[in-house]
């Protein structure tokens, strides 16, 4: 099995163009299996590939984020945004790679994705509140956007000191 870590911020992976999903193999499925039990392991809903440092466009999340609940789980190679709702609201997240950083983040309530599953069969997804925004969240991922991105001035503000040690930690294992 693949181990994989978490990416921190500012890690430049995170910034990274992430390129389709092009051969559906045993690999791809290790990777996505492995990325499912860091998720779980680390507490969360949902990861994309960039945050562990594979700059290609593949997600995983389960909105239970418990593995009890595998029936859940969804993994998505190269999804695209078909349609969203013009309704919009905001709603708390965090992500893994920004470790105790929390803010109310717009998005839309519903949204309709085309991809390809992990067996590179097409797929269409149609999503709405918990599950629209995890989707959202990771699929920023893999387009380079990150949540302290979509945050209010004023979280963005609260937010700031923590960026600022994730920042130097990050400085401080570069140099090491």
């Amino acid at each position: 099995m693949t181990t994989l870590e978490i990416v921190l911020y500012p890690d430049p992976r995170l910034r990274a163009e992430n390129t389709p999903i092009e051969v559906w193999d045993q690999n791809l499925r290790d990777t996505a299996q492995a990325m499912l039990e860091l998720m779980y392991s680390s507490e969360g809903v949902g990861l994309a590939a960039p945050q562990v440092g594979i700059n290609r466009r593949l997600l995983v999340f389960n909105p239970e984020g418990d593995k009890e609940h595998a029936d859940q789980e969804i993994v998505l190679c190269n999804p695209q945004v078909a349609n969203k709702s013009k309704e919009r609201e905001f709603g708390e997240e965090g992500c893994l790679s920004f470790p105790e950083i929390h803010a109310s983040i717009l998005r839309p309530l519903r949204v309709v994705i085309e991809a390809k599953g992990i067996d590179g069969k097409d797929l269409t997804l149609e999503l709405s509140d918990w599950k629209a925004r995890i989707f959202l969240h990771e699929f920023d991922h893999i387009d380079g956007i990150l949540f302290i991105d979509r945050m209010t001035p004023a979280d963005k503000a609260i937010a700031k000191p923590l960026l600022g040690d994730l920042e130097y930690e990050y400085r401080e294992r570069a140099n090491n």
